[in-house]
């Protein structure tokens, strides 16, 4: 979500149900402060769905507070005297939090799905590639690219040849990174910056590596990311021509 929509969200979030409520108040006569809580709940609702977390909450809170203000006796004044307003009130900011907990939760699952999605049509794609004899070139071009992708990576270059050097990470056909003999915490601490990263290349991890580089920033894929990573490198699985050593 952008920056901008999410400052128009947040505005409106703001000002949504300071509006709904002070309209409603118009309307005291003939409209019921728990028909007025529902409305503003509508708001909430349509606000959480539609932006960020904190535009979730800032609605919630927005509309309890315009719900005292301008719904609850002493009118005009930030207190409530009736122990059912309280009760609204407080089922107004907690229905808001929740339904924004539950729109991020449905963001979350749908951006996974969409990403598995993509790594199946990767893994795929390059599968194909390499059963329809593409040639070298195009196909660990192709790989490079996806895990580039996968890894949110600053760039991914094959080398051919088997001589590895002992002191670099490696990516392992399990995802996990060792590193001087140690298991990095990818998830917590990044993946290393301060060295290549290799990422053995076919099924045997004996047709050379792929250079990994994410020395610009932090990088945390999950597993699933890395293991895809892993399985984009073994469709290179028969010998490459030599190109010139990595330095």
């Amino acid at each position: 979500m952008s920056d901008r929509r999410n400052a128009v969200m947040r505005t409106v979030a703001v000002a949504g149900p300071v509006g709904v409520a002070a309209g409603a108040a118009l309307l005291h006569g003939v409209l019921a402060n728990t028909s007025a809580a529902l409305v503003l709940v509508l708001v909430v609702v349509a606000v959480g769905v539609a932006g960020d977390r904190t535009a979730g909450v800032l609605a919630a809170l927005s509309a309890a507070a315009a719900f005292d203000f301008f719904l609850t006796e002493p009118y005009h004044r930030f207190a409530i005297l009736d122990r059912v307003d309280v009760e609204t009130a407080l089922l107004l900011l907690a229905i808001g939090v929740a339904v924004t907990e539950i729109a991020q939760w449905g963001r979350r699952q749908q951006a996974r799905a969409q990403r598995r999605e993509g790594y199946l049509t990767g893994v795929a794609t390059a599968a194909r590639l390499a059963a329809d004899g593409t040639p070298d070139h195009d196909l660990v071009a192709t790989v490079e690219r996806m895990i580039t992708d996968v890894l949110d990576l600053d760039g991914c270059r094959f080398d051919p040849t088997h001589a590895r050097r002992t002191d670099r990470p490696v990516l392992g056909r399990d995802g996990t990174v060792v590193w001087h003999g140690r298991v990095v915490d990818v998830e917590r601490d990044g993946l290393p910056t301060m060295d290549t990263i290799e990422l053995p290349a076919g099924r045997r991890g004996t047709n050379g590596r792929f250079l990994l580089v994410a020395s610009s920033g932090v990088r945390r894929p999950d597993l699933e990311s890395r293991l895809v990573a892993v399985t984009l490198a073994e469709q290179v699985d028969a010998p490459v021509r030599a190109a010139e050593p990595d330095r």
